[in-house]
């Protein structure tokens, strides 16, 4: 399997990568559907790595959604999934405050529903999803109720964000054993006919700026996302391949984590891209150069039907 960088995945190379991986990581947006439509092909080859015997899983930045949610939505569009074969960074978020911090104490939540729900499943409380309107003047503002059982304020994608949510972040993060934690840094979320909107990365940098610190993130490109899923299904990671439609995050996990990678044309990243990264002599640059790419994930349907 050795040769350059960047190569397109067609004919028998198909074959010859899918023999030297036992567990196959997908990005979700992009990769295996669009917004609320399966790219064509991709249930088919989800069903068919699962009848060759390999792994898989899907991992995903976004917050919106529990485990449970992304496992009924990919059932509507025809992926036999389970729950436990999801990883998003709700879920994760959850995982790392337990697990790796050990938090003893409630957090304050910039974000979704989901995520708190994610948050409750291992035990943590939590204070701040909902509207939180403005009230009151500057000094008000300042001197903001604070819930002396936070001990972390955790950034996800909200839709209620607003200054009064920023300025009382910015209050509990003022104490320097307040730990802070934000899921993704995506700028923007793409959505169907090239449109997009501001994605939980314009939200966590607004908190950063505020409380004059940088969050420990836990979604894509960071190595966490994997750990969490090779640490409960003991995945060799010389035998995993990294599937998605961002350099910046899907291919760059992959790098940072030792894993094959395929960049898919059905999303955010082009090869242009790509090739532009593998001839900077960046070398933050080369970590986000796919080993190789597709069209469409329904590329690898002929070497799977075969």
């Amino acid at each position: 399997m050795a040769g350059s960088k960047c190569t397109r995945l067609s004919g028998a190379l198909v074959q010859q990568l899918l023999d030297t991986v036992d567990s196959i990581l997908f990005d979700c947006d992009g990769v295996i559907w669009r917004g609320d439509q399966a790219i064509p092909g991709a249930p088919e080859v989800i069903s068919l790595l699962k009848k060759h015997g390999k792994k898989v899983f899907f991992v995903t930045n976004n917050s919106t959604k529990t485990r449970k949610m992304y496992a009924d939505k990919m059932a509507r569009m025809g992926f036999g999934v389970t729950e436990h074969e999801v990883f998003g960074t709700a879920y994760c978020s959850a995982m790392y405050l337990k697990t790796v911090c050990k938090l003893e104490g409630k957090v304050y939540l910039v974000g979704s529903n989901a995520l708190k729900q994610e948050l409750e499943a291992v035990g943590i409380q939590q204070t701040g999803v909902g509207p939180d309107p403005i009230s009151g003047v500057q000094v008000d503002w300042a001197n903001v109720p604070l819930d002396p059982e936070v001990k972390a304020v955790v950034v996800g994608f909200d839709e209620h964000f607003t200054y009064m949510k920023l300025n009382r972040a910015m209050q509990y993060l003022t104490d320097p054993a307040c730990l802070f934690v934000g899921t993704n840094t995506d700028t923007r979320l793409p959505l169907e006919e090239g449109k997009a909107v501001p994605g939980t990365g314009c939200l966590l940098r607004a908190v950063e700026t505020a409380a004059q610190r940088q969050a420990q993130t836990v979604g894509k490109p960071n190595h966490f996302m994997f750990d969490c899923v090779a640490s409960q299904f003991s995945l060799d990671r010389s035998r995993c391949l990294m599937v998605g439609d961002r350099l910046d995050t899907d291919i760059m996990l992959g790098s940072n984590c030792g894993l094959k990678t395929l960049l898919t044309l059905t999303g955010v990243s082009t090869v242009a891209e790509a090739e532009a990264n593998q001839n900077s002599g960046c070398a933050e640059r080369q970590c986000m150069v796919p080993d190789y790419y597709v069209e469409s994930i329904a590329d690898l349907l002929p070497a799977l039907q075969g």
